[in-house]
């Protein structure tokens, strides 16, 4: 490796995040190549660029070793901006399209249908780089093995790496290989798993330190980590942090993620608007974000709020899923019941401009003309103001006090100044849908739509609106009937009527777990019986048995140059954590021992790494606080088991799980307890029950003995 490339590799510009483009946009064009007969938005998005671009399959990977050209492995998706810039500046023109397909093989890849693909070079690009991110750009060997990396390239740079890699190769291709063959080996070292051989004892001890070492990182003040710029939500975290907050009664946990919550649902990285979160903000305030809406972002924020809304009664809370949901049903849904993928970060401005939240962002003028009379009051409420200033002329709302606090400021009743935001909300809607929209991801993903069934279970279990409730289990049908196959397995992704790509382990998990929330609030048990099914599907095709762990991807997948374990929890939980968690449920249910042993092992192996880095493993942190406390089995039984079932929901208890039945069931929790005069409920904490009770007042008193 030459000492300029190497040099490219720490000069490289890491920015993460592209666009879409649909078929009747990408007519009467110069070129076209093969991905044209793609579906994915993002991979249309390229068809016409003069790179002679190229989908992954066996017959591209087959024509670099036959023709002996290095790959080039670009991977970005729809929502990414910085995607779309390099896009623009390098895979349009035609010089730079000169050398690409002269020398190399050029694949575009959409990180959402292959999360695989991405993974094993994101990992690679890692560990060379020491970070990476979207557009990620990988040159390969012709057998696949990556030699260089980075993210996004100004066209210079860009052509000046092609050129050195190609001169590299051509000249000294011993000094390539014997690179790859050193960043081959460096990844198979980092997906060697350590077994943990110690026994598996989990207790609110080792939650405790974790915790007291995370603190460090926690930003009191405005919620999130402690960082300048670029903040996550990060949904697993502070489902993990409200609930140890709420068991340990740690008021300084407590404080920190209500602050989060509210900061976020008061920021510009929520849409005041028209409701939904955008993937992240650029400083540390949340106030002006990447403006992608990603659904499985949105799909835990419901879940997280929700259940926020569950332990605080906080009115903004249920005000923050409600509208998270009505955007979800306007602009991510179709009438099939599934769910969409994404809406891009750039739209046209007026002057036809593609810009970055140009559909978001408000100018005064525009806001005078529109609210008159209203302007002053709505400019103080949303910042208008320095404060809430962006760049030129542009405003991205926010706000920076409770509807109490500014209502007394204004001497206006709180329900006059309620009715004037949702006045202020429903004419500003209007008047936005004028502006050309963002563009829509329709690509459907099973993974990112158990997430978002979740969250319709979440809100129904929390607020029983029937509503929530249709939806989620006409998405439920949906991925029963169209993305489960008649072998038992799922496929990934869906569009135009066709199902495809085999599932990833991500899929099983996401789905597993939103069934198994589906049957705790209808107790129809076909939901369990499919999370059973999917779960042994998953041990078959999976399951490791050396590191007692799950794979990624399908033993009937094609490989990859390394398999990977995904353990990390990130802004989605790892697959893993996910699967060790449905284990633990699915145990309970079916006592099923091999289950529960499983899941112990999993987390087992991950214990030493929760404790350096908790913020990276709260997922994990779940589940060993079900181990390490009373993890209740809440059974009903009985004609007036749904009515009981809602009563109880009332209540934020995040250590129990559901089971129950109007008639005799089968189910191991059920067994021998149904009884037709009288409906029963039973506390149970490892199959040991207290004394049934029939009044829901009881039974609640019986767990909060331990809480």
């Amino acid at each position: 490796m030459s000492r300029i490339l190497t040099a490219l590799i720490y000069t490289t510009i890491i920015l993460t995040s592209c666009n879409s483009q649909t078929k009747k946009e990408m007519e009467n064009h110069t070129y076209t190549n093969d991905l044209i007969n793609e579906t994915s938005p993002y991979l249309l998005q390229h068809a016409h660029n003069p790179v002679n671009w190229k989908a992954w399959n066996k017959e591209t990977l087959y024509l670099a070793k036959k023709e002996d050209k290095l790959i080039i492995i670009s991977v970005g998706y729809a929502a990414c901006h910085w995607c779309h810039v390099m896009e623009h500046e390098s895979f349009e023109n035609d010089s730079v399209a000169k050398v690409m397909n002269e020398h190399f093989i050029s694949i575009k890849i959409d990180r959402e249908e292959r999360p695989d693909i991405d993974q094993v070079y994101m990992d690679a690009i890692q560990m060379m780089n020491g970070s990476s991110g979207w557009p990620l750009n990988c040159i390969a060997l012709p057998d696949g093995r990556p030699i260089f990396g980075g993210t996004y390239f100004t066209k210079d740079q860009w052509i000046n790496v092609l050129n050195q890699l190609s001169d590299l190769y051509q000249n000294d291709p011993e000094k390539a290989i014997q690179f790859a063959e050193n960043v081959a080996n460096g990844l198979k070292e980092r997906a060697l798993i350590t077994v943990n051989t110690n026994e598996a004892v989990f207790t609110k001890n080792d939650i405790d330190i974790a915790v007291d070492a995370w603190e460090d990182r926690m930003d009191k003040k405005l919620g999130g980590a402690k960082q300048e710029r670029n903040k996550f939500p990060l949904p697993n975290n502070f489902q993990f942090l409200l609930r140890y907050g709420f068991q340990d009664q740690n008021e300084k946990i407590l404080d920190y993620t209500n602050t989060t919550l509210t900061q976020m649902a008061y920021g510009g990285i929520y849409d005041q608007i028209g409701g939904g979160f955008a993937r992240y903000s650029t400083d540390k305030k949340w106030h002006v974000p990447h403006f992608e809406k990603m659904l499985y972002d949105n799909g835990q924020l419901v879940s997280l709020y929700a259940d926020a809304y569950l332990a605080t009664k906080n009115d903004l809370y249920k005000e923050t899923v409600f509208e998270t949901l009505e955007f979800i049903e306007r602009e991510l849904m179709n009438d099939e019941g599934a769910f969409y993928s994404s809406l891009d970060a750039d739209s046209n401005t007026p002057e036809g401009e593609l810009e970055e939240g140009a559909f978001y962002v408000w100018i005064k003028d525009e806001l005078k003309e529109i609210l008159r009379s209203d302007y002053d009051l709505f400019a103080d409420y949303y910042n208008v103001n320095s404060y809430g200033h962006w760049e030129k002329e542009n405003y991205v709302l926010i706000r920076d006090s409770s509807d109490k606090k500014f209502a007394k400021m204004h001497d206006l009743s709180i329900d006059d100044l309620k009715k004037k935001v949702k006045t202020w909300k429903k004419v500003l809607l209007k008047e936005r849908a004028k502006k050309e929209r963002p563009r829509l991801d329709d690509k459907i993903l099973t993974s990112w739509n158990g997430l978002m069934l979740k969250g319709y279970v979440d809100a129904y279990r929390v607020f029983d609106n029937s509503h929530y409730l249709d939806i989620a289990i006409k998405n439920a049908y949906f991925i029963t009937s169209k993305q489960l196959r008649g072998d038992g397995g799922l496929n990934h992704n869906y569009k135009n009527g066709i199902s495809n790509i085999n599932a990833h382990l991500e899929d099983y998990a996401a789905v597993i777990d939103a069934f198994i929330a589906l049957y705790e609030v209808t107790l129809d048990e076909q939901w369990l019986y499919t999370a059973k099914q999917l779960t042994d599907y998953a041990f078959d095709h999976f399951f490791d048995d050396t590191s007692k762990l799950f794979f990624f991807t399908s033993d009937e997948d094609e490989s990859l140059i390394t398999r990977n374990i995904e353990l990390n929890d990130n802004v989605i939980p790892a697959s893993n954590s996910m699967m060790a968690r449905n284990l633990a449920k699915l145990s309970h249910y079916y006592s099923n021992a091999y289950y529960l042993k499983t899941s112990k092992q999993m987390l087992n192996n991950v214990k030493e790494s929760i404790v350096n880095y908790p913020a990276g493993y709260s997922n994990w942190l779940q589940l060993m606080s079900d181990f390490s406390s009373n993890y209740y089995e809440v059974a009903i039984s009985g004609s007036e088991a749904m009515s009981k079932l809602k009563e109880i929901n009332k209540t934020y208890i995040p250590n129990k799980l559901i089971a129950g039945s109007t008639k005799e069931s089968r189910l191991s929790l059920m067994q021998d307890r149904f009884n037709e005069d009288e409906t029963f409920i039973y506390i149970c904490v490892d199959g040991a029950c207290q004394l049934p009770v029939k009044e829901v007042e009881k039974a609640l008193n019986q767990m909060n003995k331990y809480f």
